[in-house]
């Protein structure tokens, strides 16, 4: 029996070592709930000065491809986690031939090109908008036409926050389409294998967190309303305030989800809630979520905290809301744009229920994560104000 078979159902008890693939904000907020329950932590991150390396006892530094490092990082280690779900598979395997790798090779395999992931979930049954996968310019001038013209293009590996994105017939003057414009975009978008989906009349995006613990416990968060700013997140708000049986029916998926894909640990589904009140898989993570940070205020255990729990294999906390709350992320923008590029945090924390997390991120970039805000409220609504209120005086 390997020693990765050895450890599968044992219990990692607080004093373990706990390794993370990924050093970034999620891994260093995961670092400090691992460190909170009194778990040592290493994390694996191409940056030596990444964010969670100010909170963990090791770092080490690798390519999310490099196998050598994947191996010394696993070595020793209790159970293994990520946070970023573009490690290369080489590097996945050699992680789960030494340790628990927590959620699994296969669905990380899966999630990690949409090309897949959406397949996977048009061919187990799970509510997709209409798509094709393209792998050239000729099946993307077909798949245009089929999906009636309004049409979101995303690479396949890699991309986020609204990078490899392409939009074809959905600016003002761009409908149809033409062939410059439809080739323009396969251009834009390094000419790679992408899935192209049909535009929806969207009422609303929520996301839903699930999370499985190795002995098959699962337990889901409430549903949390999103509102993106050029494709990324601007705030996040729970409760959503989507009515009853949609929140039901967007958490059953979510479970149904994570179940079926086997995974041990979290699971973030992205939903589309439509005018006509459908509900649309958009995509998934298989790892601690931006539109759950706000769940460290709000809820009984914190996204970060149930996946160290999961990954530890834990009891699951409770999910339970216990009040309203919310975040608002800062960019890089709030640094460039300030006076003297220096925010005024001082005012914002003036705002009744608000906290600030940063991630010592050293150099600010236009459209980059640099840290977020959060609050508390009596209702969705006033913690959302509270927020928002907040990042408006920095």
């Amino acid at each position: 029996m390997s020693e990765a078979s050895r450890k599968k159902s044992e219990v990692v008890a607080p004093g373990g070592l706990l390794a993370i693939l990924g050093g970034g904000q999620l891994g260093r907020m995961v670092a400090m709930a691992a460190r909170t329950m009194g778990y040592r932590v290493r994390v694996m991150d191409p940056e030596q000065a990444c964010p969670a390396s100010f909170v963990v006892d090791e770092t080490i530094v690798g390519r999310w491809d490099d196998v050598e490092a994947a191996r010394r990082l696993a070595t020793g280690a209790d159970a293994v986690t990520l946070e970023i779900e573009q490690i290369g598979v080489d590097a996945l395997q050699e992680v789960a031939r030494i340790a628990p790798l927590r959620p699994g090779v296969e669905p990380v395999r899966i999630i990690q090109d949409k090309t897949l992931q959406k397949s996977w979930l048009a061919e187990n049954g799970f509510p997709v908008g209409p798509f094709r996968v393209v792998r050239s310019e000729e099946e993307l001038r077909a798949a245009v036409e089929a999906l009636g013209g309004r049409v979101f293009l995303k690479i396949g590996r890699g991309g986020y926050d609204g990078r490899g994105q392409a939009r074809i017939g959905l600016d003002e003057g761009s409908f149809p389409p033409t062939e410059a414009a439809i080739a323009e975009a396969w251009r834009s978008i390094g000419e790679r294998p992408a899935v192209a989906e049909q535009a929806l009349e969207l009422d609303c995006e929520i996301s839903v967190m699930a999370a499985r613990s190795p002995s098959g416990e699962v337990r889901a968060f409430p549903a949390a309303r999103n509102h993106h700013e050029n494709q990324i997140l601007a705030w996040s708000v729970l409760p959503s305030g989507v009515p009853a049986a949609l929140e039901k029916r967007a958490g059953e998926v979510a479970v149904d989800l994570v179940t079926k894909m086997g995974i041990e640990g979290l699971l973030c589904a992205e939903l589309f809630v439509t005018k006509q009140g459908e509900l649309y898989i958009n995509e998934l993570a298989p790892r601690p979520h931006n539109s759950y940070h706000q769940s460290e205020r709000g809820c009984a255990t914190s996204q970060f905290e149930q996946l160290v729990r999961a990954a530890c294999n834990l009891p699951l906390g409770s999910t339970e809301l216990i009040v309203p709350c919310a975040i608002a992320n800062l960019l890089g923008e709030v640094w460039l744009d300030a006076a003297n590029g220096a925010p005024n945090f001082a005012a914002a924390l003036e705002v009744p229920g608000v906290r600030l997390h940063l991630y010592e991120k050293r150099e600010a970039r236009r459209g980059r994560k640099m840290g977020h805000l959060s609050s508390v409220g009596a209702t969705a609504d006033e913690a959302l104000a509270r927020v928002l209120e907040a990042k408006r005086r920095l």
